[in-house]
């Protein structure tokens, strides 16, 4: 019986003779699931979900639905014990690669090629980058850098560029997957500490006067007093 740690090494060495220039990144956690193996490869991520012969079908479901969110593609490798009925439990655009266990080790075979995902979220997608890679795509694209902003609101701005058609999607896959062929997991925390140093250090944007005079008259120890806004006279009631 192939477990899964049988299975590994060996699929990515198949994985690696069909598809060329590959790069398998660390198990990654997407929604509720965890992607057994990340494949990059030059303008598109696909998710790898592993079923040995000693698993079961009770999670595949709702794994399904964590995977189609992220990658441009996904497959499915299973042992042989599920070959004859995995087709009727993942979509038809999902790849079916089948594992045999012989003398020589385990056997692949491609039992169905994967097509496009059609329900990636570039949402999603973008979210497998780290900070400075996604700084890198914007830079890339001329884009605002929106340093003071969240991860998830740069995300959902570039998104709004693709999904608007003001950002080609090709493109966009194929500066993502090079940013995750160049990621160096030795230095994840150098990069990110550098990063964050870095927009520490730059100077903050003064506050409007106004802004901060309206800030000064809402705080309890201002009370009472008058000030002039827009020409106009107004006065701050005491808290009671």
């Amino acid at each position: 019986m192939l477990k899964d740690a049988d299975i590994r090494e060996p699929l990515f060495d198949f994985l690696e003779e069909k598809y060329g220039k590959i790069r398998i990144l660390e198990e990654k956690i997407i929604g509720s699931s965890r992607a057994d193996v990340v494949m990059v490869i030059p303008g598109a991520v696909y998710g790898i979900e592993i079923k040995s012969d000693a698993d079961s079908y009770t999670r595949l479901a709702g794994q399904i639905k964590d995977y189609d969110k992220y990658y441009d593609c996904n497959i499915v490798a299973v042992g042989s014990s599920h070959a004859a009925h995995i087709k009727e439990h993942v979509p038809d655009y999902w790849g079916v690669i089948t594992i045999d266990e012989t003398e020589d080790g385990p056997d692949f075979y491609e039992l169905r090629k994967p097509s496009p995902n059609p329900k990636m979220k570039w949402e999603r997608k973008l979210s497998l980058l780290w900070r400075p890679e996604l700084a890198a795509l914007q830079e890339m694209n001329s884009l605002p850098k929106y340093k003071r902003e969240s991860k998830d609101f740069v995300i959902g701005k570039i998104a709004d560029r693709i999904n608007s058609g003001k950002l080609a999607e090709d493109t966009v896959k194929t500066q993502v997957s090079e940013l995750l062929f160049e990621r160096d997991y030795t230095k994840i925390k150098k990069t990110i500490s550098d990063y964050k140093r870095t927009e520490a250090a730059r100077p903050k944007k003064p506050m409007d006067p106004v802004v901060k005079l309206k800030i000064m008259v809402g705080n309890p120890f201002f009370g009472g007093i008058s000030i002039t806004l827009g020409g106009r006279k107004r006065k701050k009631k005491k808290r009671r």
